[in-house]
């Protein structure tokens, strides 16, 4: 009687068990999106074993997920990648192609710019995002409010973001996106990511899409004491040798020791994924959730911060601002256990305007027609990715133009400044992934032909804000 009793239990658990995989797999996914400020390549162990700063919680996602080698950021700076991002379109046709203020006819969408989280909110799914904005202010057509999100605490203005320490942020209150006071005196990396937490608390038994674009380890250099100490010797100096300290220039505050900083912002950074982590596999979310971790371009320079001394770059050439490998090429990894086939990695070239497509194919959300974007699912799930784009395309203006594009192995960049030659540049990624040997004298048929796809894969910009004018080809 008694075996028979507990056949009958093995039997009811197991029946219960594949009525929770049914229930998972009719489910719509969860998608959470993490988007880093200014992390470079090599920053992460899992692409940099020489990096300083471990990272074990994002290598984690490369563990248990997928690791690509050749993902690209929308742009070189924040607006323009994070317009990509959101709209799938591309340098040479989105309307943000730089930094701007973000006020309407200026650097903020418009009503037509159809965003990720409008098409997933039109899909069933409630959506979030906590962190840096920077498509508009709260008075403009672009706010967080019109542009797809139920719910947003943080930064709208880039400047603003500067400032880890302030009395006020943003959040969508009765949904409209409004000034709120804070205590200045919290670290407002901390404010974000408990809002965040609670936002998966919250919509937890509905699909939902978190959107993560934190300001770690953007400049300025800022951190809590806690913090610090961690890269700190017991004496309190630096562990990174001798520092130079940054004083006080711009929107960057005085930071004595610029290298234990941002080490101490990397590793706050690493935390907070574990956070997540943690709180996904707590509430049984772990089969039906995807996450996404990137960076919206290089690492930058500014404010005391050291790319060299941190090997940010590792094999890449370049920094933020640059159309360089290091400006662009970015981390990708995402991880979603009993989906994606854990600790494989994939070469496959891709980018931010992709990002749309693919998520709307893993949730069954409309995608806009016209856009640059296609779907990477196939690499995803570590399958042959039979489309792919012919080419990719960036362009940025400041203080003259520069555009690039890869085809294949090959990249052609070029810069011109207004009354001068032109200067062309051609590299073989794949024997060159430097770009220290420029081949523009020993292949000119492969420059030609780059050339050519570079003077069709740009549409003249309405946003006067962005003079993307060139008529000296």
């Amino acid at each position: 009687m008694n075996n028979f009793r507990y056949v009958f239990i093995l039997v009811g658990l197991l029946f219960a068990r594949d009525l929770r995989s049914q229930e998972l797999q009719k489910k719509k996914p969860n998608v959470i999106f993490i988007l880093a400020d200014d992390l470079g390549y090599g920053n992460l162990t899992s692409y940099n074993k020489r990096s300083p700063i471990p990272t074990p919680y994002i290598d984690q996602l490369a563990n248990e997920g997928v690791k690509f080698n050749r993902f690209y950021s929308g742009n070189t700076v924040c607006a323009p990648s994070r317009c990509a991002l959101m709209t799938g379109l591309n340098m040479g046709h989105a309307w943000v192609r730089g930094n701007a203020k973000a006020k309407d006819g200026q650097a903020a969408l418009r009503p037509q710019d159809t965003t990720i989280a409008e098409r997933l909110q039109a899909n069933g799914y409630v959506t979030g995002m906590f962190g840096k904005w920077g498509l508009g202010d709260a008075e403009t057509l672009g706010a967080p409010h019109l542009k797809g999100f139920d719910e947003f605490f943080g930064y709208l203005d880039q400047a603003h973001a500067h400032d880890y320490y302030t009395s006020r942020l943003y959040e969508i209150q009765d949904k409209i996106t409004k000034e709120v006071r804070v205590d200045s005196s919290d670290y407002t990396q901390d404010l974000i990511m408990n809002k965040a937490l609670n936002f998966v608390r919250s919509h937890q038994d509905e699909p939902f899409f978190l959107y993560l674009p934190f300001t770690l380890p953007h400049a300025e250099l800022k951190v809590p004491a806690d913090l610090l100490k961690k890269f700190q010797n017991p004496d309190g100096t630096s562990q990174f040798g001798p520092e130079t300290p940054f004083k006080k220039k711009g929107n960057y505050d005085d930071q004595p020791q610029p290298r234990a900083a941002f080490a101490a912002m990397v590793s706050k950074l690493d935390q907070d994924v574990g956070r997540i982590l943690e709180l996904i596999k707590q509430l049984g979310l772990d089969e039906n959730t995807y996450i996404f971790f990137t960076s919206d371009n290089g690492p930058h320079k500014e404010g005391g911060a050291d790319p060299v001394f941190f090997n940010s770059g590792g094999p890449l050439r370049g920094v933020k601002r640059d159309l360089y490998e290091g400006g662009i090429r970015v981390p990708l990894l995402v991880r979603a256990p009993g989906k994606i086939p854990a600790g494989t990695q994939s070469d496959v070239p891709w980018a931010f305007w992709d990002i749309f497509s693919t998520v709307g194919q893993l949730t069954s959300a409309a995608v806009p027609s016209g856009i640059d974007g296609i779907s990477y699912v196939p690499s995803l799930l570590g399958k042959k990715q039979e489309k792919q784009h012919d080419y990719l395309y960036w362009q940025f203006n400041e203080g003259g133009i520069k555009e690039a594009l890869t085809q294949g192995d090959w990249k052609l960049i070029r810069f011109k400044e207004q009354g001068k030659k032109e200067i062309l540049e051609l590299y073989n990624l794949k024997q060159d992934i430097g770009e220290k040997n420029n081949l523009v004298a020993k292949y000119p048929a492969e420059l030609r032909k780059l050339k050519s796809l570079l003077a069709k894969a740009k549409t003249p910009s309405e946003n006067k804000t962005f003079d993307w004018s060139d008529q000296e080809q």
